[in-house]
């Protein structure tokens, strides 16, 4: 849920970035934005701005805004900075205000999409949305990051959490140190959501 409730403004291309809003025990954190990704997120966002360009043509381009926002921006839900950055593919009738907007994709075409792109590739083991959050934690390790940091990241509010990655690498506390920003390599399917 946290990828699929990125908006726009949650993206910071200059400062390598991305804030991720309402997660699970709603404490807001930034993360990391690979450079390998802008070009295809650019892409993909062109792509979503002609289509919202047409359902602003259409009178359609509202969409949901949380808690009161809609209230205390009331032109918000139909600028660019608040559209979803993966939209659903169809408009839907809000059912707490009963207004047509374009709400973000649906969790289970993200699932799809994921055990799909797992599929092609042939992996032998079982990957789901989960999966990535876990390499990602892992190859910071890896790669030598601090355990604070990885908790940073992350979103634990405890670190003991995130401890739980270290028994993976089977080196205890001695998988993290301080070390270069992590070099990650992106996963991409071929069928975005």
């Amino acid at each position: 849920m946290e990828c699929l409730r990125l908006r726009v403004k949650d993206l910071d291309f200059d400062n390598h970035q991305v804030l991720v809003r309402e997660p699970k025990g709603n404490h807001e954190r930034f993360t990391i934005l690979p450079s390998s990704l802008f070009d295809p997120l650019q892409d993909h966002l062109e792509r979503v701005y002609r289509r919202f360009l047409t359902d602003l043509d259409q009178g359609n381009a509202a969409v949901v805004l949380p808690y009161s926002l809609a209230r205390k921006y009331p032109n918000a839900p139909e600028k660019w900075i608040w559209q979803f950055v993966f939209p659903s593919h169809r408009i839907s009738q809000d059912p707490r205000s009963r207004e047509s907007a374009r709400h973000h994709a649906s969790p289970s075409s993200l699932q799809k999409a994921v055990a799909r792109a797992a599929q092609e590739s042939r992996i032998g083991k079982r990957i789901s949305c989960h999966t990535f959050r876990h390499s990602f934690a892992t190859h910071l390790l890896e790669s030598g990051h601090d355990i604070r940091t990885v908790q940073d990241l992350l979103g634990h509010k405890d670190l003991k959490t995130t401890m739980i990655y270290t028994h993976v690498l089977q080196r205890g506390g001695l998988a993290a140190r301080r070390g270069q920003p992590p070099r990650l390599i992106p996963f991409i399917a071929r069928n975005r959501v």
